[in-house]
């Protein structure tokens, strides 16, 4: 049997399917043979996954190409509303791990039994200590904070990843005061979005006192150089990046005041797959809690896709303090929070072309 897995995500993503995850689920099971696809960072990775999906659809492919896929939140409105995706999560042994609440809705959508969550992501402040021993611990002190200290915070934007992204919604959470409304109850109205002006004029005003980065990637190795001082990071890869040398030892994260967003990314299997049982097998294998301790959070610093309690005793202690020593449990169900439902996500993501990027 040839497994199919495709991945959107940076390309850790990448790296994990290859180099962790294959070799050990082809020994568990002899016969199968695992190919990795890759198809990029933020939702546009994502899209990449679904218009394929579509137009085997389209097209009435009986039998797709892609047997397993993993996607983030954005995807699973986009892929239930044409019906591409096989209901099969039910069914699995470890489904009595999983607990979040975005098991059951994505971004507005509801999605129980169609996806289940590798891992959680957690977007937050990294910064250096030396240049910065009393950071600013709220959106508010940040704006302060880069008036005082011009081109020391650095971020991407909304382009070329998904932590400036992060960064901008959390802004808007901030602004309007919100974030229930926008993430968690809806509904959309067009009159929220009219009302949004100045917050994004406010942001372009920030965007003047700050380094524009070239992705997720850029805002570490600009950190890691002292380029920046301060700036918005996945958690998994600020200390992925620590683990292998890319960045001081010394740097350190926060999650500022009202808090900022983080995302699961989900396993899917299309309803044309060849495979769906190898799929399901290979989805089981990776939300064990094995897998979830030694791999998820250990190698790859990840909070757990299943219930923590499920993962404490199979991930190394030194991991799971690492993982939670600056962002304790109760920072981040505090602060911790989601990114917004489909249609303002959308809106947001505009306003920021419309006031900010055409400034």
């Amino acid at each position: 049997v040839n497994l199919v897995y495709v991945t959107a995500g940076d390309v850790n993503m990448l790296a994990l399917g290859q180099n962790m995850l294959a070799p050990t689920f082809q020994e568990a099971n002899p016969g199968v043979k695992v190919a990795v696809v890759h198809t990029g960072p933020g939702d546009a990775g994502s899209r990449t996954i679904y218009e394929k999906l579509l137009a085997e659809k389209q097209a009435g492919k009986a039998e797709g190409d892609v047997d397993v896929a993993m996607v983030h939140q954005k995807f699973m409105a986009w892929a239930m509303a044409d019906d591409l995706l096989l209901e099969y999560a039910e069914d699995l042994d470890t489904w009595q791990y999983m607990s979040a609440g975005d098991v059951k809705n994505a971004l507005g959508t509801n999605i129980e039994g169609y996806g289940m969550p590798m891992f959680h992501s957690l977007t937050a402040l990294a910064y250096n200590p030396e240049f910065v021993p009393d950071p600013p611990k709220s959106y508010e002190e940040l704006v302060a904070w880069v008036q005082e200290n011009p081109g020391k915070f650095g971020y991407n934007g909304i382009k070329g990843g998904m932590a400036g992204v992060a960064f901008t919604m959390g802004w808007n959470y901030w602004k309007t005061g919100k974030y229930e409304k926008y993430a968690i109850t809806g509904p959309f109205e067009q009159a929220e979005v009219d009302s949004w002006e100045q917050a994004y004029k406010d942001l372009a005003e920030f965007n003047k006192y700050v380094t524009i980065t070239a992705g997720n990637v850029g805002t570490l190795d600009a950190l890691n150089r002292g380029e920046i001082w301060i700036g918005p990071v996945w958690v998994d890869m600020f200390y992925t990046f620590m683990a292998e040398g890319k960045l001081d030892p010394n740097a350190r994260l926060l999650l500022p005041e009202p808090g900022m967003p983080g995302q699961p990314m989900y396993f899917v299997i299309p309803k044309n797959a060849r495979n769906p049982e190898v799929a399901a097998k290979w989805i089981e294998y990776v939300t064990s809690p094995q897998i979830q301790g030694e791999v998820i959070i250990d190698r790859y610093n990840w909070y757990p896709g299943i219930d923590g309690t499920y993962v404490q005793d199979a991930a190394p202690p030194e991991a799971f303090d690492r993982l939670y020593k600056d962002i304790t449990p109760e920072i981040m169900s505090q602060y911790g929070l989601m990114m917004p439902i489909v249609e303002y996500n959308d809106a947001m993501l505009e306003a920021y072309e419309k006031w900010v990027s055409s400034e």
